[in-house]
């Protein structure tokens, strides 16, 4: 059995906070008429290949802030709608009012008793300490891509938080709900922690999942994490 890691760091979007909940919502009280569930989704849909942009070199060094602007306006201009500039910046920042799951402040204010927790997200600073006063989320510290100027699942994003608490890879557990940033923190040394969270992308998306057993825990929810990890350090 792993040692009992030392450090926490939290992937946030889905993992910590509901996104698709909390964006479908703004974009439905500011857009009427306009289905907030597919505006969220079309939005989240270029998170990734902009963030690939950066990470190959093809766009230099932007923060999320900026790369959820940029994919914004797209998706305003496919789905017919002109909102001024105040609306857009507004809207823009809906990600840094983001709503925790229902169990996630009491599962890590329990966690925190017996762990150093941080972000390991790649949303900027601002919006990670902007979303963390909203929602009143209890780090410790907040770390962010933008730290180490690597989006993950790039090593140095996983590696810098080892080299920020001055602890071995191992004493590091990530915590996330999704597989693939997992995979890439295991490949580092890390230890793993999946959380599920089914209902991510919004009501009636399955999400299809691999061999959980490859990680160190698998758990239902925060409380469910906090159970699991305190029982591990008792035995």
């Amino acid at each position: 059995m792993k040692s009992e890691p030392l450090i926490l760091a939290f992937d946030v979007f889905g993992t910590v906070v509901d996104w698709h909940g909390s964006i479908s919502r703004e974009v439905a009280a500011l857009i009427p008429g306009e289905d907030g569930d597919a505006f969220a989704t079309a939005w989240r849909a270029g998170y990734k290949p902009a963030m690939a942009e950066v990470r190959s070199g093809q766009l230099g060094w932007t923060k999320i802030d900026d790369l959820h602007r940029r994919i914004l306006d797209q998706v305003l201009k496919a789905r017919g709608h002109d909102l001024d500039e105040g609306q857009r910046q507004h809207l823009n920042r809906a990600w840094h009012r983001l709503a925790p799951w229902p169990d996630t402040i009491a599962g890590m204010q329990r966690l925190k008793a017996h762990f150093t927790l941080c972000t390991l997200s790649n949303g900027n600073l601002s919006l990670l300490a902007h979303m963390a006063k909203h929602a009143g989320l209890p780090w410790d510290l907040i770390l962010s891509a933008e730290v180490f100027r690597h989006y993950k699942p790039d090593p140095e994003t996983y590696l810098g938080v080892a080299e920020v608490f001055d602890v071995a890879p191992g004493q590091v557990m990530l915590v996330a709900s999704h597989e693939d940033d997992l995979d890439a923190a295991a490949a580092c040394g890390l230890q793993t922690a999946y959380v599920s969270r089914p209902l991510e992308n919004g009501p009636g998306v399955r999400i299809q999942h691999g061999d959980l057993s490859r990680f160190t825990v698998a758990a239902q929810d925060f409380n469910d994490l906090a159970d699991r990890l305190t029982h591990r350090s008792r035995h």
